[in-house]
């Protein structure tokens, strides 16, 4: 079953348990996906974004969420910032297990080895191949620096 088949049975399921938080995140990932469908047609790059592209909007919708959540929880709104970290809870249902530390490590030490990269110059590629091998499966902000260290 593809992922957005799996959206979808969740959202219809969602609805028929009446779970109110579960059924507003389900129709937040159906908008953004459809926002991307659409700007993939607009920009003719075919009818609907593939399941890394669906994986790179989950990703970022949990990273949107932690840092409300970190903003409420400084600001004394708890009861946001628990909204915010169940939210979470349901947009990570959807995503890939994420990889630990060492598999990190050695998925950035086969990127670097892949793309010959040797210098600051060639993080972008480096970048490049993990986002489309590993979409939705690494924090990419946490990777960054890992990566700059490895070429540097």
């Amino acid at each position: 079953m593809s992922l957005r088949e799996r959206i979808s049975a969740g959202l219809k399921t969602a609805m028929r348990e009446k779970d109110t938080l579960r059924l507003a995140t389900l129709r937040l990932i159906n908008a953004a996906i459809k926002d991307q469908d659409i700007n993939a047609r607009s920009a003719g790059k075919g009818d609907t974004v593939d399941e890394a592209a669906i994986l790179g909007i989950l990703a970022k919708m949990v990273k949107q969420r932690q840092e409300s959540a970190r903003a409420y929880e400084e600001g004394g709104r708890l009861e946001l910032a628990e909204k915010e970290l169940a939210e979470i809870g349901v947009i990570e249902e959807y995503l890939p297990r994420q990889l630990s530390d060492s598999e990190i490590e050695a998925a950035v030490d086969a990127a670097v080895a892949e793309t010959g990269a040797n210098s600051i110059r060639d993080m972008g590629r480096v970048i490049g191949t993990l986002k489309s091998k590993y979409a939705g499966q690494m924090d990419f902000g946490a990777v960054g620096p890992m990566v700059k260290a490895r070429l540097a």
